[in-house]
């Protein structure tokens, strides 16, 4: 898959990567998608603080088929401090390496992450949606800021998700009596179609196929990477 040339420098200080989040927010569309979503890309990262790497995977989900086309996986060195809010400039560049050995192109991607739902309204989705140029949606297993009610109880429910008046994305139950995910605008998305696209994709799980199976693959990789490492003998004490 060919990316666009990155629009910002990864090597930056914790206030130079927040300060470029507000600027880069002001990128961030919110309008419909224009045509038919079919190819989702699902993407997750993992780390190892010892051998200071980040790993990603990205699946490729066919929503028409429910079926996945594509799987690729990157492993890079931690450049990026662990700083709240700045997730993506520590996720960002290895998962972006994932990207790129894709064959087929997405019509979406969909993050293990927040997108608006996020201190300066730029999370992990909306950063890589700018990137990439493509649409993205935010989907996260825990809330990073914002007030909601909780849902109803059955699969749809919803609760807008909301700081001072402004709403952020929503609370969104998946399958009946479970706990809900957080979602959020990434980018080229608007909140109803984020969340039509991870309700579809939730197939009988709480989590979007996309994003649960990228989950797996990354742990896989990581596991793998841990494994070869032990072996060689480069583990202290």
């Amino acid at each position: 898959m060919k990316l666009p040339r990155a629009l910002n420098p990864w090597s930056l200080t914790p206030g130079q990567a927040a300060a470029l989040q507000r600027r880069m927010a002001g990128m961030v569309s919110q309008t419909p998608p224009a045509g038919e979503i079919r190819f989702i890309a699902g993407l997750d990262a993992a780390f190892c603080q010892e051998q200071r790497q980040c790993f990603a995977a990205v699946v490729l989900w066919d929503l028409r088929e429910r079926r996945v086309v594509e799987q690729r996986t990157a492993v890079r060195k931690l450049t990026f401090p662990y700083v709240p809010g700045l997730l993506s400039f520590r996720e960002a560049p290895v998962l972006l390496a994932a990207l790129r050995q894709l064959e087929h192109s997405p019509d979406a991607l969909m993050c293990d992450g927040h997108g608006l739902a996020h201190p300066r309204r730029f999370g992990l989705a909306c950063h890589l949606g700018v990137v990439c140029d493509l649409p993205a949606i935010g989907c996260a297993k825990s809330r990073l800021v914002g007030e909601a009610a909780e849902p109803p109880l059955g699969r749809g429910g919803r609760a807008p998700l909301c700081e001072r008046g402004e709403i952020l994305g929503s609370v969104l139950r998946t399958r009946d009596r479970v706990k809900p995910v957080f979602v959020s605008v990434g980018h080229k998305m608007d909140l109803a179609g984020a969340e039509h696209l991870v309700r579809a994709c939730a197939v009988g799980r709480r989590l979007p196929e996309p994003t649960r199976l990228a989950d797996r693959a990354v742990a896989a990789v990581k596991r793998r990477h841990l494994a070869g490492w032990d072996r060689r003998g480069r583990l202290a004490g």
